[in-house]
């Protein structure tokens, strides 16, 4: 195991995280969530930048209060916040991670930086959008870690380069031992690249699933009021009313397929699953 946390909880005056979740080795791992659902305060507790109010955490199988500075080298960072002064160019930061990380390829750094179009000699408040994250990306795997914590690293990027930065996470995990958790808003990139999907909203997860059986198991149901009183509902998780009637979340593809062919069955994705589940209603509740 890479990462597991265990009931980690962080007060706040009006929110509170309470986050269990693990990141296993040879995998990537995708937080979801609407904007303010606790994604970058759980990224902050894990990589020490918040005091936690309890609950356990390990990386690497130490506890994070039991981290050597070299333990840190094995964890690569992308945030919302810059992790560079913005006075600095690429050579400048080349430097500093030289000198910062032991496994840090200075040459294949900076000659990745060129391929992507990036200005060594530049500062980096004059970059683009798009530029810094490519290069806030590339630094984040410049040392080998063995773990990349990435906050929305594909924030800005054209979808030509989007496509490029995802080739080489995918590149990055060919190595064993290495593991990866990322949020993104792009649901897109998150199916084509991640093993598996927790969903957190205000604070507490309430999904943890394989990315494949989200697209192979999940629907989504529209339905009349009139279909809607005559369908077997054991197998719907939540449901919206619509207009026309409901629009209803299930794991069972397969049954409602098979037992309704009357009824509209749609093949479900993240954007299904998370817009249910903040809008919908959970179906336990009403049964």
């Amino acid at each position: 195991m890479i990462l597991k946390l265990d009931n980690v909880t962080k007060t706040y005056q009006d929110f509170t995280l309470r986050c269990s979740m693990e990141v296993e080795e040879g995998c990537i791992t995708g937080l979801i969530g609407e904007n303010g659902a606790g994604k970058s305060t759980t990224f902050k507790a894990i990589l020490g930048l918040i005091h936690t109010d309890g609950g356990n955490m390990e990386i690497f199988g130490k506890r994070q209060g039991d981290f050597s500075a070299k333990d840190r080298e094995n964890i690569g960072v992308v945030l919302a916040e810059s992790t560079f002064c913005s006075t600095f160019t690429i050579k400048d930061t080349a430097l500093i991670m030289e000198n910062m990380y032991g496994r840090f390829d200075k040459k294949k750094f900076l000659e990745k930086c060129a391929r992507y179009e990036l200005p060594v000699d530049k500062k980096l408040r004059e970059f683009s959008t798009g530029m810094k994250a490519k290069f806030k990306l590339l630094s984040a795997m410049s040392h080998e870690a063995r773990l990349l914590i990435l906050d929305e690293p594909t924030v800005g990027l054209d979808n030509v380069a989007r496509s490029e930065m995802l080739d080489e996470m995918r590149q990055y995990m060919e190595e064993e031992g290495r593991a990866v958790l990322i949020s993104s808003h792009i649901s897109s990139d998150l199916e084509g690249l991640c093993d598996d999907l927790y969903f957190i909203r205000n604070g507490k997860i309430l999904l943890h699933e394989d990315t494949d059986v989200i697209l192979s198991d999940y629907a989504v149901l529209k339905v009349s009021r009139k279909q809607y009183e005559e369908l077997d509902k054991r197998y719907i998780r939540y449901r919206k009313e619509e207009s026309f009637g409901y629009r209803l979340l299930t794991k069972e593809k397969q049954f409602y397929l098979d037992n309704y062919p009357a009824v509209a069955v749609e093949k479900g994705n993240i954007d299904d699953v998370m817009l249910l589940m903040v809008k919908g209603e959970k179906m336990e509740v009403l049964q």
